[in-house]
């Protein structure tokens, strides 16, 4: 089962996800809050693996909070749900570890498929929040010196993770087991500073041009390495 906790102050709104969530046979709502303050020490208790995020809470930024959670229960994937489509907030919860954003107004197939993507590891964000969120990294990234402290099989997985592979589907490419691909996961991103795979897609993106670990460069149609 996948363990959910909501984080949103309207009562309203959480009995509604909470009612949408617990019926679906593979997941369940363990916990809620309405607020920052309370939320945290909740989810740290419980650990569940994914934390609904309002952007906009009473006492504080659910942006703030999921870089707490990211930073002291690294386990717990942030998915990131508002009313407003914001570029501004988008980018801020890319840099605060989150998994995946959307809007209230996504409807409940496509909800349940983000909370199991952002589950099994999966960056989910659309196409005009990536483009965005690049945009915006392109100056810090571009010929970063981050980037030459990769071993050849992490350049590889940055790659992939680019792509919004799962850790499995990796392992799957590379012919490598998915706990060695979750130890080179955890390898770059501790080399690029970085505390989530959405950060590190992000980075990767944002550097413009593809390229291949040998360093040649890669058209978005190749097949990944």
């Amino acid at each position: 089962m996948i363990r959910v906790f909501l984080v949103d102050d309207h009562e309203i709104v959480r009995r509604g996800l909470a009612d949408v969530i617990d019926q679906s046979s593979d997941m369940e709502v363990v916990g809620e809050s309405a607020t920052v303050r309370h939320a945290l020490g909740r989810i740290e208790a419980l650990v569940p693996d994914v934390a609904i995020l309002d952007v906009r809470l009473p006492d504080g930024s659910g942006v703030d909070l999921c870089r707490d959670i990211r930073s002291r229960i690294p386990n717990v994937a942030c998915l990131m749900l508002t009313a407003h489509d914001d570029d501004a907030a988008t980018y801020a919860s890319v840099l605060a570890g989150a998994a995946g954003y959307a809007l209230k107004s996504v409807d409940t197939p496509s909800l349940l498929e983000a909370i199991r993507a952002v589950r099994n590891g999966r960056v989910l964000l659309s196409a005009d929040a990536v483009a965005s969120a690049a945009s915006r990294m392109r100056e810090t990234s571009l010929a970063d010196p981050r980037l030459g402290s990769l071993g050849l099989r992490e350049r590889q997985v940055l790659l992939h993770i680019a792509d919004g592979l799962t850790n499995r589907q990796i392992g799957e490419h590379l012919g490598l087991a998915e706990k060695t691909v979750k130890n080179y996961v955890s390898s770059l991103l501790t080399k690029l500073g970085m505390q989530s795979r959405t950060q590190a897609a992000i980075f990767q993106l944002s550097g413009g041009e593809r390229r291949r670990p040998d360093g040649a460069p890669e058209s978005r149609s190749d097949p990944p390495s």
